[in-house]
């Protein structure tokens, strides 16, 4: 199974539980509610503790794999996000920033990102066109990004590349060319 296949079904799941919840309240009987609400909260600090032992494992493990076997992990978007929404994971916001960044095709790069506000501000790369074509994919892309590695960032604004040239701009014209003069000398004076 691939990971992109893995990915969908645990997307598929956390949607699935947020639907029963919402059945179960909307049905409006308070035990059942409370009731799943409390087995849900169970069940992340159950599967929260095992990912928390698994991490302690991993860094206690000894050898170079380890490091590898780690980093491998941290770069698997569902389970970075499994670490976040558990407070586990190891690496601060602006690593794991990068790291989402680094995930996306198209290339961008970190002005700033505003914790108290959790907007982060990026500059689209240089690639030659006017990069207005796919400026909002791009966008998409890097919020899906986002929302696995670093939740935390809740508005990207994207911002031109201060150094890509300008597109170069063509003028038609209705009226046909004019003429080249040419420079003839002055006549001489006679007196």
């Amino acid at each position: 199974m691939s990971a992109a296949t893995d990915d969908s079904g645990a997307e598929r799941a956390g949607r699935r539980v947020e639907e029963v919840l919402e059945q179960l309240t909307a049905a409006g009987d308070r035990n059942t509610s409370a009731a799943a609400e409390e087995l849900v909260r169970v069940l992340m600090d159950f599967y929260g503790a095992g990912l928390a032992r698994i991490l302690d494992r991993l860094r206690a493990a000894p050898g170079r794999e380890t490091g590898d076997t780690l980093d491998e992990l941290l770069g698997d978007d569902l389970v970075s996000s499994l670490l976040v929404l558990h407070d586990l994971h190891p690496e601060d916001t602006g690593t794991r920033i990068g790291r989402a960044l680094a995930a996306v095709r198209d290339p961008v790069e970190m002005v700033t990102f505003d914790e108290s506000t959790g907007t982060l501000r990026l500059r689209a790369a240089a690639t030659g066109g006017c990069g207005c074509a796919g400026a909002s994919a791009v966008q998409q892309s890097v919020e899906n990004s986002l929302a696995c590695f670093a939740p935390e960032v809740t508005t990207v604004a994207m911002e031109p590349d201060a150094n890509a040239p300008e597109p170069a701009l063509l003028q038609i014209g209705t009226r046909p060319p004019q003429a080249v003069a040419t420079t003839r000398p002055a006549p001489a004076r006679t007196s």
